[in-house]
């Protein structure tokens, strides 16, 4: 037997797993403080009625912002100005997240093999992947990978990425996802704009990192897996304007999701001799509260499976990549953490995603 590992863990050796998480976020307020405080007034006439109507249907209860409407309105902001922002507020979060994720690993980030960053609300370069190598210490041979504009379901082609690393060369990949959403307010406009409402009432900030090993104690990544439906393409765009970052999402992005859920899950599982019922947590990222109870119908999920995606959308909103680590690390930290997870995650493309982890030791 390996030294230091237990029957259960002999068969993992080698394997990705992951052994550390860490998150940062900024300061929160909550969803009818930021309605009343802001948003009431930056919408108008017709837009505002509906405006109230979809932010007290999102499923948010509190969200949190590097750059909080409440003390800065960044609205009419130029994009350079935003990029320039960004920069300042997402090297210290991401650099918490990342020591977190060490510490939870034992590791140094000198030992790191292979860092890939994952954001799409801010550029810059040097971007988060040196500027945050240079400041945490890591090795000079470090590899360096940076995710951009997959959006919400960038984590997993990230832990992909990360988890192929360290089979390939046994050596620890540590993958960062940081979002600044807050950053991208639009100009108020006069025109009714379903899309940016529903955007600007779901999205928030954060950073999360995981540690990514090989064999050990955590959650072993088994595959990573998705399906993109380029017919529907237009269905969720995130177009870089004059005034930031600009959010499409249509109506019909749940319809998609319908037909491609339940194949995408069931083939995952069932290339590792399992089934729906096998699974006992699950991280949906949580686009919105329309997404989850169209993947809790398609997948016949039990009322209960879905708690820590709503949880999670409830008291930090819609972070983008960081979202489905988030909805991980809850169901880690329960009383009786769950030995299968599905994570699925949704973004242009239209992509859908899906993650299959089981949990070692």
């Amino acid at each position: 037997m390996a030294a230091g590992l237990t029957e259960a863990e002999v068969g993992d050796v080698g394997v990705p797993v992951i052994a550390g998480l860490g998150m940062a976020q900024p300061p929160g307020a909550a969803q009818d403080e930021l309605w009343t405080g802001f948003f009431e007034k930056h919408f108008s006439g017709t837009t505002r009625a509906l405006a109230e109507r979809i932010f007290a249907n999102s499923g948010v209860t509190r969200r949190q912002a590097a750059v909080n409407p409440l003390l800065e309105d960044v609205s009419e902001w130029p994009t350079e100005r935003r990029m320039r922002r960004y920069q300042v507020e997402a090297l210290p979060l991401g650099k918490e997240a990342v020591s977190r994720a060490l510490t939870a690993a034992g590791l140094d980030a000198g030992d790191i093999g292979l860092f890939v960053v994952c954001s799409c609300t801010g550029y810059a370069t040097p971007g988060l992947d040196i500027l945050l190598a240079r400041d945490l210490g890591m090795a000079p041979d470090t590899q360096r990978m940076f995710v951009g504009h997959m959006g919400c379901y960038a984590a997993l082609p990230g832990l992909g990425a990360a988890g192929d690393f360290v089979t390939a060369r046994q050596r620890p990949a540590l993958l960062l996802c940081a979002e600044l959403t807050s950053l991208h307010i639009q100009p108020a406009g006069t025109r009714v704009d379903t899309q940016q409402i529903v955007s600007h009432a779901l999205f928030s900030d954060a950073a999360v990192a995981a540690v990514v090993v090989p064999g050990g104690r955590g959650y072993a990544v088994r595959e990573v897996t998705s399906v993109t439906d380029t017919s529907t393409a237009d269905h969720m765009t995130w177009d870089v304007t004059d005034s930031g970052f600009r959010m499409g999402l249509s109506p019909k992005v749940p319809k998609v999701l319908s037909r491609f859920v339940g194949d995408l899950v069931d083939g995952l599982l069932a290339r590792h001799g399992c089934d729906r019922s096998g699974v006992d947590g699950w991280a949906v990222h949580p686009g919105g509260p329309r997404i989850l109870t169209v993947v809790e119908r398609e997948l016949a999920l039990p009322p209960t499976a879905l708690a820590a995606s709503r949880e999670t959308l409830a008291e930090h909103g819609n972070c983008s990549s960081p979202t489905v680590l988030l909805i991980l690390d809850r169901l880690a930290r329960t009383p009786s953490p769950p030995r299968r997870v599905v994570m699925l995650a949704f973004g242009p493309g239209l992509t859908l995603y899906a993650a299959l982890l089981e949990r070692t030791g």
